[in-house]
């Protein structure tokens, strides 16, 4: 670690040294060191929101081909609406991984202004970290609908559980948060 010696002396008297105080230089990785794996959660789900974006755009037809032959294979499952809804679900992944990354960036910047002890600042971005799960749910969705039906897709352990675990890590990392920006709670 590096360190900064500041001299300061009175007006017109340089000869002596008057106070002398060390500042420390903290780089930025032992600045982030306690909320990497809660920014690389979020970093993960951000390019995941993208890359599927990117898809869409170089090849939208292949998502809408795979909705098309499940509910081909799996007619008594579907209905008229089936095929736009699924499709609708495959953007959903798209536009609530883009959001939620960027919200949970924000909120994991946020933390290193906190007071939060080392521990608890981990804690609570990793629990912000796993707001990616939720985007994840609608993939699954898009994913399983097709030879599922929606209602039995929507309502898979799968999709559930990653739609819980994102929504509640979300929710309990931004209280945790929160509770130490107004309360002063989880503190050093």
């Amino acid at each position: 670690m590096a360190a900064i010696g500041i001299v300061t002396a009175a007006a017109g008297d340089y000869d002596r040294c008057i106070n002398f105080e060390v500042l420390q230089v903290v780089t930025m990785n032992e600045q982030l060191k306690s909320v990497k794996l809660g920014l690389a959660l979020v970093l993960l789900s951000l390019a995941f929101g993208i890359g599927v974006g990117i898809s869409f755009g170089v090849n939208e037809d292949s998502y809408k081909a795979l909705i098309a032959a499940g509910i081909e294979a799996n007619p008594a499952v579907h209905d008229q609406q089936s095929a736009g809804k699924i499709w609708r679900y495959a953007q959903r992944a798209h536009f609530h991984a883009t959001g939620i990354a960027s919200f949970a960036l924000g909120l994991i910047i946020l933390t290193l202004f906190t007071s939060l002890s080392d521990s608890f600042r981990k804690l609570a971005t990793v629990l912000v970290g796993l707001s990616g799960l939720y985007p994840l749910s609608w993939f699954t969705m898009y994913l399983l609908s097709p030879s599922l039906g929606r209602a039995a897709a929507h309502g898979h352990l799968l999709t559930e559980s990653l739609a819980y675990i994102g929504i509640g890590g979300l929710v309990a990392g931004f209280l945790m948060i929160v509770g130490n920006i107004f309360l002063g709670l989880f503190s050093k």
